[in-house]
């Protein structure tokens, strides 16, 4: 008979990575269960990346709640995780009177938040805060509290912080099957394996209501909420100084320009209820009405800067409010359903409210005394200084061999992502950034395939761009590989 976890987290996006590490400072035994081939693979990898400053939600949400104490808590979670992370501030600018009065509201809501620093401007203020804004702008807010984030690199931060102290990964158990006996969920994955927990924590993103029914717990419908994104050059002349946010609509936050924090521009993204879990195709609609409302905003946005475009499903729920608690009908079982915006703020919140859920639920917490909540930094050649970049070179010379020319990623980073188990091409390009610039991978994919294979010991036939069925070979040409992309995002 297998052993007994304490607790099994399903779902590795943002939520459950954050719910893990938080376990992870405690004498359990936990699980944590992805159904791809890697963490941050779902919702969580299409997140546009920002930290919200805590106003465009009621005090009475938990969303809001949870917003604002995640956004504290990011610093010191930075310093202990080392993903990219810069508090650079929002803007909502208004366009009209008419619309200042929403952004007026928005003030109220952010002051009675306790949004720090939060401040309502007129035009003189807007624009000195950010002068690509459109000269048309009356006035609006600025909430110097939020930033930015590179989601993935958050995500797989939180996962290795928890593996190293003690939480086992389990990636491609997608799970179909819950049995229930006494004090035991028996959870079962496709592929024959199974997991034995006394605890259980939903935190499936679109698959949320799917895992609730085999819990035979709550019902509820997770609606995908479909958002279209345009990245473009880190060169583009629309780049910001702060994430600039329309005025929101009843349904939506807006179109927005956002100033990544690895220095490229991102446009987006739409909100389009959908039913279908597994549409991810742009349309030359939504292309033109994203453009339309950037350049509202910041008149030198040009979709001739577009280097690529991508689309991410939101896990909306009825009620718009997170779904965080105890369920009614299967004690032992924590649902955190509903994560979409501002679910990225609010995660690390997430993660200690759930963990106190699971006390109340009967989980005794007993402190690790030896928890380390610190992992090693990753030195990046494009980071570091001329003298520091020498030193690393004479100690491991594939720093020097520059594998990515656009984001200047080296061998040595490809190697350490390898090495931490990233062996699909969309794992490398998470971790390292190699294949994110101007050529979106033309120049450095095959070259990423020859290490992969040297160091895995896998065949080219065998690496995938995200999982099983993600590459499909229709050719060869030499020793080249030709292939086509089927099942993606971009």
């Amino acid at each position: 008979m297998s052993s007994v976890y304490d607790v099994a987290i399903i779902g590795a996006g943002v939520t459950g990575a954050s719910i893990a590490r938080r376990l992870s400072a405690y004498k359990l035994r936990v699980v944590l269960l992805e159904k791809e081939c890697d963490v941050s693979f779902g919702v969580s990898k299409a997140n546009s990346g920002i930290i919200h400053g805590g106003f465009h939600h009621g005090a009475s949400t938990l969303k809001s709640r949870l917003e604002i104490q995640g956004n504290i808590m990011f610093d010191a979670l930075q310093r202990d995780l080392h993903f990219p992370f810069r508090r650079c501030g929002i803007l909502v600018a208004a366009l009209s009177f008419e619309e200042m009065k929403t952004v007026e509201k928005l003030y109220m809501q952010g002051v009675q938040n306790g949004s720090i620093g939060i401040e309502l401007c007129n035009r003189e203020r807007m624009l000195s805060l950010e002068p690509k804004l459109n000269r048309d702008v009356v006035g609006g807010l600025h909430a110097p509290s939020g930033g930015i984030v590179e989601p993935y690199r958050l995500v797989f931060s939180l996962v290795e912080s928890a593996v190293k102290n003690g939480v086992e990964l389990k990636t491609k158990f997608k799970v179909n099957g819950v049995d229930i006996t006494g004090e035991r969920f028996h959870i079962s994955s496709v592929n024959g394996e199974t997991v034995t927990s006394r605890y259980a924590v939903n935190a499936a993103g679109l698959r949320a209501d799917e895992i609730s029914k085999l819990f035979k717990a709550e019902e509820f419908t997770i609606s995908p909420r479909k958002g279209e994104e345009y990245l473009m050059d880190r060169n583009a002349a629309a780049f910001t100084s702060r994430v600039i946010f329309p005025v929101p609509s009843p349904n939506s936050k807006g179109m927005l320009v956002i100033p990544t924090v690895e220095g490229t521009t991102m446009v987006g993204p739409t909100a389009e209820e959908i039913e279908d879990k597994e549409d991810l195709a742009t349309t030359g609609d939504n292309f033109e009405k994203v453009f339309y409302s950037a350049r509202r905003l910041v008149p030198s946005v040009s979709e001739r800067d577009i280097i690529t475009a991508f689309v991410g499903l939101r896990p909306a729920l009825e009620g718009n409010d997170f779904y965080i608690a105890i369920s009614t009908k299967c004690p032992k079982l924590v649902q955190a359903a509903g994560i979409q915006s501002p679910g990225l703020t609010a995660a690390p919140a997430i993660g200690e409210y759930v963990k106190d859920l699971l006390k109340k639920a009967g989980l005794i917490l007993e402190e690790k005394p030896n928890y380390d909540p610190a992992i090693d930094p990753l030195p990046r050649i494009r980071e570091v200084d001329p003298f520091t970049a020498e030193k690393l070179i004479e100690k491991n010379p594939s720093y020097g061999n520059i594998v990515c020319r656009c984001e200047s990623i080296s061998e040595a980073e490809i190697v350490e992502a390898i090495k931490k188990g990233h062996t699909t091409l969309d794992g490398i390009k998470f971790y390292t950034r190699a294949q994110m610039g101007r050529c979106q991978g033309g120049f450095c994919t095959y070259k990423i395939l020859k290490i992969i294979q040297r160091e895995t010991g896998l065949s080219v036939d065998e690496i995938t761009k995200r999982g099983a069925g993600s590459w499909e070979i229709t050719g060869r040409v030499g020793e080249f590989q030709i292939f086509s992309r089927t099942g993606g995002k971009e």
